[in-house]
């Protein structure tokens, strides 16, 4: 996996994606791993610790914006700059993935909303999910089961389309647009991050809600594959659409032939 900007010479030549994280050692996880075998570049920029954000994706093929211990609420300099700055990707019209705190920013910058529920409970650990009929209409398999590590959630904004709804935090997965995307849940861990989550996070399993952490490991033997596949379809859809639906076509016109005469 590669790291840090190139040349913009070298783009010429290849494909990036800006990748935003907010911890020293935070790792782009799957999404990383999928995108790179993809043929993809990864730009990793680290606000937090004073990296800028390009004024232009012109040299880039779209951005993600990954989760954090912080508050898409939060005073921070870098999450007010960072907020503001997905105006590029939507100016630009391109592809955008925000998740969790990444979806959280996408809904403040969009006028929607972002907090914790009156009553406290968080959803950490695995959690049901449910596709709506927009998501149900993409050529995606999307997971019943999603792993979760958040204590607030967000409004859906004006004027975006509602992919997945649960019960306790009913806005999951959303799209603004052709281009921009969020998602409340965490498709991204390997099973590494996973286990440094579960202990590193381990203080927070006693909020109402939340699973403890033999649980956070037993459901990832049952509904991980699942998840990863759809992340992997997810990502193809978001960052080269019409390869994605131009492959979907060909399958479908495999399996139905007379579709074409």
């Amino acid at each position: 996996m590669l790291h840090g900007p190139i040349s913009k010479a070298a783009t010429h030549h290849g494909k990036q994606i800006l990748v935003v994280l907010h911890q020293e050692h935070s790792s782009p996880g799957r999404v990383g791993q999928l995108l790179a075998a993809d043929g993809y570049h990864l730009d990793i920029r680290r606000p937090p610790l004073g990296d800028a954000l390009p004024a232009t994706l012109a040299d880039h093929a779209g951005a993600v914006i990954f989760g954090g211990p912080m508050s898409a609420n939060d005073p921070e300099e870098f999450v007010k700059r960072e907020t503001d700055w997905i105006s590029v990707p939507l100016r630009e019209e391109k592809p955008f993935l925000g998740i969790c705190l990444g979806a959280q920013m996408l809904v403040n910058h969009l006028g929607g909303k972002v907090g914790g529920r009156d009553d406290g409970h968080v959803e950490i650990g695995w959690y049901p999910i449910e596709a709506t009929d927009e998501a149900r209409a993409m050529p995606l398999d999307w997971p019943s089961m999603v792993y979760q590590f958040h204590r607030e959630g967000f409004s859906l904004p004006s004027g975006a389309k509602l992919l997945a709804t649960a019960e306790s935090y009913p806005n999951q997965a959303f799209r603004y647009g052709h281009n921009a995307w969020g998602i409340q849940f965490h498709a991204e861990l390997t099973r590494v991050m996973m286990h440094k989550w579960v202990v590193k996070g381990a203080h927070r399993f006693v909020l109402p809600g939340a699973q403890q952490g033999r649980d956070h490991l037993h459901g990832r033997m049952l509904w991980d594959l699942k998840l990863k596949a759809w992340l992997d379809g997810f990502l193809k859809l978001i960052f080269d659409r019409e390869a994605f639906e131009a492959s979907h076509a060909s399958v479908e016109a495999a399996r139905f032939p007379e579709l074409g005469k």
